[in-house]
């Protein structure tokens, strides 16, 4: 990162106890995300589309180190969870994009987060932590040919949700809230033409009802 002469900043990472394993639950919108979580305080293991691993070099990396899924692939997602799970007994901290990968049409809005995470967390009764990572999609967007704008990258970890006394039965209400924490962070850092589009239809929708 400061080689390309972008600057970090973190918000919460303090609160983060560095003997403790948790769950980091982020939003997805770029590849920059990965090399963001590398700033972590504790030891993570990612859980990543398989297609990383078929990247020159840094693919072999990921590949041995870290945790491939085939979103596609039933068996493959439940074997991802498994060793994420496992991963947690062994000390490292999962990385999980609920998205299930970059799949937004409409940058910086989410979609629907999947399950993997809140059951993760639920299932092993450790904390989860919500993270926003507002400008990545802005500094190395998701195209075939993407331009770095440099401008400071912020990560914003939020408080640990804990989840000791949860069951699986509460995972759509924590996906629910985990949700919500990381949208509303998300639209304090809109940029002004996201603002202009989405005051816009918010006038189209009042005027047409």
């Amino acid at each position: 990162m400061f080689l390309v002469g972008i600057r970090v900043e973190f918000e919460g990472i303090e609160q983060l106890d560095q003997s403790k394993t948790y769950v980091f639950c982020a939003n997805h919108f770029s590849l920059l995300d990965i090399v963001s979580f590398g700033f972590s305080p504790v030891p993570i293991v990612y859980v990543g589309k398989e297609s990383l691993a078929k990247i020159p070099l840094f693919g072999y990396m990921f590949r041995k180190l870290h945790i491939t899924v085939k979103r596609s692939n039933p068996k493959s997602s439940f074997k991802a969870l498994q060793d994420a799970m496992q991963s947690i007994e062994e000390g490292r901290s999962p990385v999980m994009f609920p998205e299930g990968g970059i799949l937004t049409k409409h940058f910086p809005k989410m979609v629907r987060f999947k399950d993997g995470p809140f059951r993760a967390a639920i299932e092993k009764q450790i904390e989860l932590v919500p993270v926003t990572l507002p400008d990545n999609w802005i500094i190395l967007p998701d195209e075939k040919s993407p331009l770095i704008t440099r401008k400071p990258m912020r990560m914003i970890f939020h408080d640990p949700i804990p989840t000791v006394g949860l069951n699986i039965n509460d995972i759509d209400s924590l996906k629910k809230k985990v949700f919500t924490i990381i949208d509303n962070e998300i639209e304090k850092y809109w940029p002004a033409e996201v603002k202009a589009v989405e005051t816009s239809s918010l006038k189209a929708g009042v005027s047409n009802s």
